[in-house]
């Protein structure tokens, strides 16, 4: 159903908690609202590059940043940080802009709100798309046939309270932190960022996303049955083919699956033309379903 959108939202609320979110697209009335959920170590801003071209095909385009991210949305304690939690993020901006149904995107950490999100609200969804991200069953097939737990070492380093904090804080700590992002791939003005956003007084609140998997039904024991695409780069260094190909099991919905061979982790950066184009390939097909 088409919304007025002719004042663009500037934030929204769950509760007590603020969240800053880009509304673009302008004035006037619009497709299905497309929303857009950024990763770690990143914010509404690493969606920005791509944002014009979706807006541009009349679709209202909302890129907030989550909870932890955001300045006025980091509740104490790593409970808070489960993943029922972050999907009723998405569901308080839903209500907020009053949308039946949205087009949710992910990438990396949103990527697993956005299949949480298409497990527990299918209703809400005309279609999900989540980047780089495999399904959570697929990731935990993959870590114990494969080697996925290898390549995820840094979310067991990030669990102890205080201590990772002050490791990425210190000279050493940051240097490596920079580094091991330059190695995945990630541009430099974005590493910048995401260097200086985890040596802020956010880092706790964004570490806390990890410390919760044991408290949030990370592993979905459910199949997503609403319309999905899956974009993965090749070259991701933290996600493996294996979790990406296993990914299909879990679709019952009609789902399209793209692996681009010369792209990494940082999909949006790596291959914007290539993503929009699926994208807007994938809203258009549901559009009309």
């Amino acid at each position: 159903m088409p919304i007025d959108a002719a004042v663009p939202l500037a934030g929204f609320r769950n509760g007590d908690l603020v969240f800053p979110v880009d509304d673009t697209g302008g004035s006037g009335r619009f497709d299905t609202p497309v929303v857009l959920l950024h990763g770690f170590p990143q914010t509404r801003a690493s969606w920005r590059s791509i944002t014009p071209a979706l807006s541009q095909r009349r679709y209202r385009v909302l890129a907030p940043d989550q909870r932890g991210y955001a300045p006025d949305a980091r509740p104490s304690g790593r409970r808070s940080y489960a993943l029922p939690h972050l999907v009723g993020d998405v569901v308080a901006l839903l209500d907020t802009i009053e949308a039946e149904q949205v087009h949710l995107v992910g990438h990396d950490w949103g990527g697993a709100v956005a299949w949480a999100f298409a497990e527990t609200h299918p209703e809400r969804l005309r279609s999900v798309s989540v980047l780089s991200t495999p399904h959570p069953r697929a990731m935990l097939r993959a870590a114990l046939a494969g080697n996925q737990l290898a390549k995820s070492w840094y979310m067991f380093a990030f669990q102890p309270p205080v201590v990772p904090e002050a490791v990425l804080r210190s000279r050493r700590g940051t240097k490596l932190f920079r580094a091991a992002l330059s190695e995945s791939g990630m541009p430099a003005g974005e590493v910048d960022a995401a260097v200086a956003l985890m040596c802020s007084d956010a880092a706790t609140g964004i570490l806390n996303w990890y410390r919760a998997v044991p408290f949030g039904a990370a592993v979905s024991a459910h199949h997503i049955t609403v319309p999905t695409l899956y974009v993965y780069g090749a070259r991701d260094i933290a996600l493996g083919r294996a979790a990406a190909d296993f990914t299909a099991r879990w679709i019952r919905g009609p789902y399209r699956y793209d692996v681009l061979p010369d792209a990494g982790h940082w999909l949006i950066d790596d291959a914007p033309d290539q993503v929009v184009a699926a994208l807007l390939d994938h809203f258009e097909a549901t559009d009309h379903l």
